[in-house]
């Protein structure tokens, strides 16, 4: 009979503030299933502009590409404040924490302000046809999952500011950086399907 063998974690942290934590992960799953749940509404959107002659109809002009793309600019630069909050939160550094989370709550403030504006230029609404329902659907879906982010990231944020955190905490400022990073990225692709994939397909300017 073989001697069993133990091994002693006794000496190893509770919680692992890095790419190892089972929380990373399951936040990275999480994304997986937001992304599948994208990809079948660019799959919508494609499927119904194959199912007709024109895209948009007839009256309904693009969304225009001014505000859309100056949104892209504070919001890929928000990445950047996701980074040195999940770089301070891994040194527990209190202040970059801060300064971090601030930069990300600010310029993505600055995203929603634009895309705000942006809709009260749309000529259509979501009831308008298959074109404005699947593009409305689209654009709130990620709209609402980018403010549930930042409510988090706001909470966390308040919670470090008090000092009254511990490494649950620090462990969710390095997650929640996961999300964002995913929310931008998506975005990127969703701006190329609604904004310039129509234009080059050809359809009403």
């Amino acid at each position: 009979m073989s001697e069993r063998r133990t091994l002693d974690v006794s000496d190893l942290p509770p919680y692992d503030i890095s790419s190892h934590s089972p929380l990373f992960w399951g936040q990275a799953l999480m994304c997986v299933i937001e992304g599948s749940l994208f990809c079948m509404l660019i799959a919508t959107y494609f499927y119904l502009r194959l199912s007709v002659d024109v895209w948009p109809g007839p009256g309904i002009h693009l969304p225009n590409l001014t505000y859309s793309s100056w949104a892209l600019v504070p919001l890929i630069a928000s990445c950047g404040g996701a980074y040195l909050a999940d770089e301070a939160a891994k040194k527990n550094d209190r202040a970059g924490m801060l300064l971090g989370s601030g930069l990300n709550l600010g310029l993505a403030a600055i995203f929603l302000v634009l895309r705000a504006i942006e809709w009260n230029t749309f000529t259509f609404t979501w009831a308008s046809d298959t074109y404005g329902s699947i593009v409305w659907a689209i654009l709130f879906l990620h709209s609402y999952d980018i403010i549930a982010d930042l409510l988090v990231t706001a909470v966390l944020m308040v919670i470090v500011a008090s000092g009254r955190y511990g490494p649950r905490q620090l462990l969710g400022v390095h997650v929640d950086s996961v999300l964002w990073y995913f929310l931008v990225g998506i975005w990127i692709l969703l701006y190329g399907v609604l904004y310039w994939a129509p234009r080059l397909i050809g359809g009403p300017r």
